[in-house]
């Protein structure tokens, strides 16, 4: 069957397409060419007066795993009150800080997002995040394994190792549990934490391996380059959330010596400390930083004002976080001694200080990096706020007047430490496309992704034209997934499955019997029960898997 979209304005950046009046056909799953015969078409579905974009893709959003289910648990009063609010789904489900996986997939097909990454996935509870992500309807999905502060790499770096042995554990950590990239979160800082260190900068060592954060990144940094992953190391970084964290960042960039990286989160980690408040914005440090080096990319992690909660496997900064839970309880737990989390509920506040400038921080970064391609739109779901304020976000960006209506109602000391009201950068409908759908397509691998092009996934969001961009991207019209309309009107009106996207990459099998002797010496956990099979992921996935291969640079 043949379906003709006919006649909306079509923001396309990968194929230089710029609001231009144009059909879109589907013809399948897939995006076709159009027709030599216009009456070949077998369906027209008139959409003069929209915008249509490839489906929305959320590079970092935490929809899958213990501490995203730990979350769930722990606030029950979130769920209630989302349910009231809004009622149920065609599927029951409900929560606003940490939405239940149907929820998840219906809220983010609802705002046109097609394509979701979780990206902090432990491996030794790989399966329980893939099970998760397979239950969230709708999306593709896919994760990033986290390494850095597990033993079996501390120890090799503690030796230290060829450098060959750990591409080659990089490569079957992404084998066995299913991963399409490699996070880091606070390298070695984590680990540190058990042995009760509190804080680990950047060329401080690791008591118990006598390793520094900067010896960790630079080598799985290299690792990830040199096996040819599409997708460059996940950064999350030393200090997160501290003040004076600005440093760290930039002697960080300067440390990974041009090897291709990709910064997450990164409001949380460009804070200075001029003031009386000994608390300022590094924005445009870091953002003249970024600009100067193609071999960086980033996400913002923007912060948004109400009730949120933060989850994260940075328990080090969780637990020197917990005395500001909002409401009053926090957890934090541990697996395997090889990695592990906090979730703790916070309220952002915009007569706060320190959150306005957080506010304040995250525009400014987006509103300073030059490059599109390098920087994508994300609040850490939830951790900066749920991802449901995006369509706020994108009028901050996109209504310089807005936005400085918004900056009046913060704090007024905040707002006057911040250089937003001077920035007067609004980002074009073209950027807006980029940022969202384009930027993180390229940066994953994802080539049938975040465009329109003949051959593409037919991944469609279709938006009714509206000088408000909040109501414009909070309602689409129709949303296709697969070529199937799966949102009609702002509303689920159909479910179409996703895809779980991996990545392979070649290994010596040598490494396995060192593996072997490891999880048997030290692991209650056995190495064959942390590697999950194709066809577990098909089941649970429903039959797709899409295996992007990696070209090993050596």
């Amino acid at each position: 069957m043949l379906t003709r979209l006919r006649g909306a304005k079509v923001y396309d950046p990968s194929n230089g397409v710029d609001g231009e009046i144009q059909d879109i056909y589907i013809q399948g799953n897939r995006i076709a060419e159009p027709p030599i015969n216009v009456r070949s078409v077998d369906k027209t579905v008139d959409i003069r007066g929209c915008v249509v974009m490839a489906g929305g893709i959320d590079i970092h959003t935490h929809i899958g795993g213990g501490k995203v289910n730990i979350a769930r648990m722990l606030l029950p009063e979130d769920h209630q009150r989302d349910l009231v609010a809004r009622g149920r789904h065609p599927r029951m489900g409900c929560g606003h800080a940490a939405p239940s996986t149907l929820t998840t997939g219906y809220r983010y097909a609802e705002m046109g997002y097609t394509a979701c990454f979780e990206p902090a996935m432990l491996p030794v509870n790989a399966r329980q995040a893939h099970m998760e992500m397979a239950d969230t309807p709708i999306i593709d999905k896919g994760a990033y394994a986290l390494l850095g502060n597990d033993d079996f790499l501390l120890r090799l770096l503690a030796r230290p190792a060829d450098n060959e042995v750990v591409r080659d554990y990089v490569a079957w950590i992404l084998r066995a549990t299913q991963a399409l990239a490699i996070k880091i979160v606070n390298p070695g800082g984590i680990n540190a934490f058990k042995f009760n260190q509190r804080k680990l900068d950047l060329d401080e060592k690791n008591d118990s391996y006598q390793v520094t954060p900067r010896q960790i990144l630079k080598v799985l940094a290299k690792s990830v380059q040199d096996l040819g992953l599409n997708h460059p190391l996940h950064i999350h970084g030393c200090n997160l959330g501290v003040p004076g964290n600005m440093a760290t960042t930039l002697d960080m960039i300067r440390g990974l010596d041009g090897i291709a990286a990709h910064l997450t989160h990164l409001q949380f980690h460009s804070y200075g400390v001029e003031g009386d408040r000994r608390f300022s914005s590094g924005a445009a440090a870091i953002a003249e930083v970024i600009n100067a080096n193609p071999n960086l990319s980033i996400d913002v992690g923007q912060v948004m004002f109400g009730q949120t909660v933060t989850e994260s496997s940075d328990t080090m900064q969780q637990y020197a976080g917990h005395v500001f839970a909002d409401p009053k309880k926090w957890v934090g737990m541990d697996i395997e001694c090889d990695a592990g989390c906090g979730v703790v509920p916070f309220r952002y506040k915009d007569m706060s200080f320190v959150n306005a400038l957080q506010w304040a921080i995250g525009l400014e970064l987006f509103l300073l990096v030059e490059d599109p391609w390098r920087i994508f739109l994300t609040t850490d779901h939830p951790n900066g706020a749920p991802f449901t304020s995006y369509p706020h976000l994108i009028r901050l960006l996109a209504d310089q007047s807005f936005r400085s209506d918004m900056l009046a109602t913060i704090n007024a000391d905040a707002a006057h430490a911040s250089d937003l009201a001077s920035i007067k950068r609004e980002y074009s409908l073209y950027e807006i496309a980029i940022i969202t759908r384009a930027g993180p397509a390229k940066s994953l691998g994802l080539q049938n992704k975040g465009h329109l092009g003949p051959g593409a996934d037919a991944d469609i969001a279709v938006y009714r034209e509206h000088k408000d961009y909040e109501r414009m991207f909070t309602t689409p019209q129709y949303v296709y997934k697969n070529g199937t309309l799966v949102v009609y009107k702002g509303r689920v009106c159909d479910e179409a499955p996703g895809t779980t996207h991996v990545t392979r990459s070649d290994f010596n099998p040598t490494i396995e019997t060192k593996l072997n002797r490891y999880f048997n010496r030290y692991m209650t956990m056995k190495k064959n029960q942390i590697i999950i099979n194709d066809d577990e992921i098909r089941d649970h996935g429903r039959g797709k898997l899409k295996i992007h291969r990696a070209r090993r640079r050596l």
